[in-house]
């Protein structure tokens, strides 16, 4: 029972901070219609961003500052670079936002180098909160959960029930009407997109600490994120959230039971073939659960593509 509460709290950190990378690129596609390939790169940049403020003003203005300057470049992005290929189709966005990810990766290596950066968590912060069985949570820990539902619970307020965020979703589904009742839509678009980048920033500042500041560390997150919003479904928040637990909750309690993949094939009813001296058939039998747990989330959205191809809680017509 321990066992399974630490596992829950780390499935927790794990799939809360995923949902904060994964939330910028859902409400980008949501109100944009873009799939952002370089959406890890600003997440990589939050990092580096708020590692080199971290050296002069410390952990907390790192965290203040380094967001915004990413969504400053966010929509910078935006208006300067895909705005213009956006009236071309989505190939030329993609295209556009995969080099663009290269070149972050290429500049982040050139300031930063390939080294691993020495950026760890506030000292206010480094010690334990509470132990489950001789298992230490540590307080950082528990402040990336509440800082991530904080930010859940903001951008779901925002979203939908204030002003500015009926502005926004009018404005995806009737530009035209929007533009006419005196909004400029092109800013909104570029807001949304700042908005964006800056939460991949901010789950940038608050991961580093964690998983290390590293030129891949865009790499190791990138595709895991697009899973996470294939899963949930294209545009929804809730279906972001919810992709993102069930993701760190598999991957967490995979690696933590160190079951054979024998049982687990038995179990389901394969009964152990009689001849293991093929070698495809007695690696699998071989294979423990720690194993396969990171290909897990990727065999979901497989699942989720056959049975229900527009996700969780997406829609029909995405």
């Amino acid at each position: 029972m321990d066992l399974i509460l630490v596992n829950l709290i780390d499935g927790l950190v794990t799939g809360l901070l995923l949902f904060m990378l994964s939330a910028g690129l859902t409400l980008i596609f949501s109100m944009m219609g873009v799939l952002n390939f370089a959406h890890a790169s600003f997440y990589m940049l939050g990092a580096y961003f708020a590692y080199q403020i971290s050296l002069y003003l410390g952990f907390w203005m790192g965290l203040l500052i380094a967001p915004v300057i990413v969504g400053i470049a966010g929509a910078g992005v935006e208006r300067y670079g895909l705005r213009r290929v956006h009236q071309y189709g989505h190939v030329p966005e993609l295209i556009f936002t995969f080099g663009l990810a290269l070149l972050i990766e290429e500049i982040v290596q050139f300031i930063w180098g390939k080294n691993q950066m020495p950026y760890s968590p506030p000292e206010i912060l480094q010690f334990t909160l509470f132990s489950i069985a001789g298992n230490a949570i540590p307080a950082y820990k528990i402040f990336m959960i509440c800082m991530s539902m904080g930010i859940f619970i903001s951008l779901l307020f925002v979203l939908t029930r204030t002003r500015v965020g009926m502005v926004i979703q009018a404005a995806l589904s009737y530009p035209k009407t929007v533009e006419a009742l005196g909004h400029n839509v092109p800013l909104v678009f570029m807001g949304v997109f700042g908005v964006g980048t800056a939460l991949a920033g901010v789950a940038g500042v608050i991961a580093g600490p964690v998983l290390g500041t590293f030129p891949g560390m865009a790499f190791l997150l990138g595709s895991i994120v697009f899973v996470t919003i294939v899963i949930g479904g294209l545009g929804s928040l809730w279906g972001a959230l919810v992709a993102s637990l069930l993701i760190g909750w598999i991957t967490t309690f995979a690696a933590s039971y160190n079951v054979a993949m024998a049982d687990i094939l038995m179990a389901v009813g394969f009964e152990q073939p009689i001849d293991l001296s093929e070698s495809a058939w007695r690696d699998l039998w071989s294979l423990t659960l720690p194993q396969i747990g990171p290909i897990l989330p990727y065999l979901l959205m497989v699942l989720i593509l056959v049975f229900r191809p527009y996700g969780l809680f997406g829609k029909r017509d995405v």
